[in-house]
């Protein structure tokens, strides 16, 4: 088959689609990827804590599939001559079909100085600088009450004794997590000795601390932003649908609304249930959302008509340090149950399910029912 399926990005989602349509349909699969390494995203905070994370070459990662591995940053899709062109590589990569998986990177151009101060655990670069930045002591601020901001607060607080750590939010802490849940964030907090301030906005990010709405000071020595993500411009660059926020807009087989030679994966695409729910992003999105795009591509490669998207939540996961943590048991559409597990128990669960995706890098599958 002389078929091209160009894969952008191989994070959660680009890794496991790429692997999945060489095998599934014979294609001839490039995957375009800007580091040569995979990125355990969900351990960053872990590395700024001071932790070792695993080395996950891509290329051993994909041996014996079959699957081109291009390293070079993507510049530009031209939609109409279905090209990729690269920063590094003279000649444009081909596709036949596309599928757009280039992810998320932290926001920090909605908040004034911000980008000149603030710290991200959003790629490993900056997790490392942060790592280097807390390692002396001093008071560190985490901007954000979300999943995100919670696990750095908490590690940093668990692996730096020394280090007075505050957490700063906009709304309260855990507010989209069940009574229970919040319950136990407050007393791990309190444990460890995370200062909290809750319903505070932040509208600049200085040297030394943040200001908020109405002008209050918050002194620190380190600013650490978690707080929102932007995907790449790319999509709406190159004429594809996308949301307000740039998300490539797929439908149910996520294909994309306006170019039905592109897929769109991960979180670039605004992936919507059947109740016009928007998935949150999330490796626990993202990884399903690339075994059905799989599917998809190999469906109607097939002459078949591809399913829908079968989705369901069922738990978010939190590390509260290396030793405490919290599962929040979920409705299919995200929502809290009162369920929770908590202490020791969740840490270890967490710590499976995070291995569990490095098992889905290394041997990726279709589930029956998806």
């Amino acid at each position: 088959m002389n078929l091209h399926i160009t894969v952008l990005g191989a994070g959660y989602s680009g890794l496991v689609a790429a692997k999945l349509t060489a095998r599934r349909t014979g294609a001839r699969v490039t995957l375009v990827n800007a580091s040569d390494r995979f990125v355990e995203r969900v351990r960053l905070h872990q590395l700024a804590a001071g932790e070792r994370l695993r080395d996950l070459p891509l290329a051993g990662l994909l041996d014996g599939t079959g699957v081109e591995l291009v390293v070079d940053r993507v510049e530009e899709i031209d939609a109409a001559a279905r090209s990729v062109r690269l920063a590094g590589t003279a000649r444009p990569v081909d596709y036949d079909l596309l599928v757009y998986a280039l992810g998320s990177r932290a926001d920090l151009d909605s908040v004034p100085g911000a980008a000149e101060h603030a710290y991200t655990v959003a790629d490993p670069e900056q997790a490392a600088r942060l790592r280097e930045r807390v390692g002396d002591g001093g008071t560190v601020a985490v901007v954000g009450g979300g999943l995100t901001g919670i696990e750095a607060a908490a590690e940093l607080a668990e692996a730096y004794p020394g280090l007075k750590v505050k957490l700063v939010t906009a709304g309260a802490l855990g507010e989209a997590l069940s009574q229970r849940a919040q319950g136990h964030l407050r007393r791990v907090f309190d444990r460890l000795g995370v200062e909290v301030r809750e319903n505070a906005r932040v509208t600049e990010v200085r040297a030394d601390g943040v200001v908020l709405d109405g002008g209050h000071h918050i002194g620190a020595d380190t600013v650490v932003w978690t707080t929102g993500f932007r995907v790449p411009d790319l999509a709406r660059q190159a004429g594809f649908a996308v949301d307000d926020h740039g998300r490539m807009i797929v439908d149910e087989a996520l294909r994309s609304v306006s170019h039905p030679e592109v897929y769109g994966i991960g979180d670039a695409a605004a992936v919507r249930r059947a109740t016009g729910q928007v998935l949150r992003m999330a490796c626990a999105t993202g990884i399903p959302a690339a075994q059905q795009a799989a599917r998809a591509i190999a469906d109607r490669l097939a002459g078949r008509s591809p399913r829908p998207l079968r989705f369901r939540y069922l738990n978010q996961c939190v590390s509260l340090g290396r030793r405490d943590g919290l599962i929040q048991f979920v409705h299919a559409d995200d929502n809290p149950r009162e369920a929770v597990l908590t202490g020791r128990p969740a840490a270890l669960y967490k710590e499976a399910i995070v291995r569990g995706t490095i098992v889905a890098m290394r041997h990726p599958s279709i589930p029956a029912s998806a």
